[in-house]
Parts: C-alpha cells; structure tokens; sequence
C-alpha cells in the first residue's frame, strides 16, 4: 500500500530551519565578498599587472620605480615623462596602501560579524556596503591615476603601450592552455569558468 505524505510549507519553515537557512545566505555572502576583497588590491586591475592597473601601484617603491621603467622602455619616453608618471604612480601607490589597510580592518571586522554568537544580518549588509564603497573608493584611484599618466603620454607612446599588453595578454593564455595540455590534472583539480 502506497502511502503519500503531504507536507505544509508552513510547517516546514521553523525557526530553526529559518536561522539555518539565513546563516547559509550570509555564510555565502560573506564568503563571496571576502574573496573578492582578498583578491581586488593584488588582481589584474583594469589593466594588468604588466600595465598601469594594481600591480604597479603596488609593492615596494624600487619595485615599481622597475615596472614604470620597463613600461617605458621603447616608447622614447624623455626624462621629464618618466619623472611625472613616478609622481603620478607614487601618490597613487600610497593612496592604495591606506586603502589596503582599510580593506584589512574591513575583513576583520566581517570575521568578528561571523563568528559572533549571534550573526546580525544589519551589521553584516552595512559591512558589505563598506566594502563595496571601499572597493569603489579603490577603483576609481586607479582610474585616475591611469588618466594622470595618460596625459603625460603620447597617443603613440599609449598604442605602443597597448600593444604590448595584447601580446601580453596572447602568451599568457598561449602559456595557459600549454600547461593544460602538459598537466591535465591540474585542470580536472581546478573549477571551470561557466
């Protein structure tokens, strides 16, 4: 004898599967909004790391004096270009350093949200509007340094510059799909992009 049982969705919406249900919501937003901070200050940026995105803007102040030089090599950039693009990047790079260590303090204060006794979903949403102004806040340094540096340049010396990044950007996918065809188990250990 079959013997069908009818459910009441009323029912089946406890508290407790309620407070576990919203949990694992802001269990998945925190986790997606801390990777995406973790990664933004040290990712590509708007124009890779062998451009004027993040990577230059950041690390030690020899190390990109190196990335500024290396972009310019080739371009016939004169002394007084190379000095106003140093002065744009170094202003840039120590707004970016504060808002590393702003990021920092933001994180810390999602894990503190997290691991309370009771996770309060207002506080977590105001932390996540936090860190999107912050991230915002980032972005549109960068910006505005790459427009700074724009005018300093050439259109001649910016195709140039272009270039490079396209043929960058050619032998890294080149290097890429090699090493997939070298070590496939990488790529079965590695989640595909949908």
């Amino acid at each position: 004898m079959n013997q069908t049982t009818t459910t009441n969705p009323r029912a089946a919406r406890t508290p407790g599967r309620m407070r576990i249900l919203w949990l694992g919501m802001l269990m998945a937003v925190l986790a997606t909004v801390a990777v995406t901070t973790w990664a933004q200050p040290m990712g590509s940026g708007m124009m890779g790391h062998g451009g004027m995105g993040h990577g230059m803007m950041g690390g030690s102040p020899a190390h990109m004096r190196r990335m500024i030089d290396h972009m310019l090599d080739g371009l016939n950039a004169t002394d007084a270009q190379r000095g106003q693009i140093k002065q744009i990047a170094q202003a840039a790079a120590a707004d970016m350093k504060t808002q590393r260590e702003a990021g920092r303090g933001l994180r810390e204060r999602g894990m503190q949200i997290f691991t309370a006794p009771n996770v309060d979903p207002a506080a977590a949403e105001a932390l996540r509007q936090q860190m999107m102004a912050q991230h915002d806040q980032a972005s549109r340094r960068i910006t505005q340094a790459m427009l700074d540096i724009s005018r300093v340049l050439t259109p001649e010396q910016r195709a140039k510059i272009g270039e490079r990044m396209k043929e960058r950007a050619t032998r890294m996918h080149d290097r890429m799909e090699r090493m997939q065809k070298e070590h496939p188990e990488m790529q079965r250990e590695r989640p595909q992009p949908k």
